[in-house]
């Protein structure tokens, strides 16, 4: 990925921020048929390993898991905030009228090694872990224990899980920080006004 210094992502804490609320991740690898993306909900333990481990689940009947049994080198897209940006939001194309439309975002890239766990222990705490995770927020929030032992077996014995470790973590912030500060500014207040609330707090921050 192509990463200016200025959008460069240097704190850990904030690459971990980014996959821990967008957790939807896209998975790509390569089969027999060349460039393959799945897109999947991933837990991330930054305390496992030198940079962290990724694990998630995937359908028996994907092959990418079959393709990746060996271990593979793969890549994980996790896309933050996003939103475009019109250069009228910007007071000095009033002035100038030098300006262009752009498009501001937030993306992490994770490169890792993969490694099947086709375990049924491994799958139900995957599953647990990611239920508890989604689902803290609902009124009542949903277990596996609410459906039949034997439903919830069945699901388990139709997935595979797969484990992520984590050899190199990279992030880019497009935030309008190569802008003048009231240029920047402006925009993320516009963004706020339009209920991008994501995107616009983090160009407020941005430095």
């Amino acid at each position: 990925m192509y990463i200016p210094a200025h959008f460069a992502i240097k704190n850990p804490q904030d690459l971990h921020n980014i996959v821990r609320e967008h957790p939807l991740g896209a998975l790509v690898t390569t089969g027999p048929d060349g460039l393959d993306a799945n897109h999947i909900p991933f837990e991330l333990d930054v305390a496992q390993g030198e940079h962290g481990l990724l694990t998630a689940h995937v359908a028996r009947a994907n092959p990418v898991w079959q393709q990746c049994k060996d271990g593979a080198d793969v890549l994980v897209i996790f896309r933050g905030n996003e939103s475009y940006i019109s250069p009228n939001w910007y007071p000095s194309k009033h002035e100038t009228h030098r300006q262009v439309p752009t498009w501001n975002y937030e993306v992490v890239h994770v490169h890792g090694r993969l490694t099947v766990m086709d375990e049924e222990r491994f799958v139900r705490g995957v599953v647990a872990r990611l239920t508890r995770e989604h689902e803290m927020a609902e009124p009542r929030p949903w277990k596996m224990g609410d459906s039949p032992p034997d439903y919830i077996d069945g699901m388990l014995r139709a997935i595979v899980g797969i484990e992520i470790e984590i050899r190199r973590i990279e992030g880019k912030a497009k935030l309008s920080q190569n802008r003048e500060a009231r240029d920047r500014l402006n925009a993320a207040d516009t963004l706020l006004a339009k209920g991008v609330e994501g995107l616009g707090r983090a160009m407020h921050e941005a430095q």
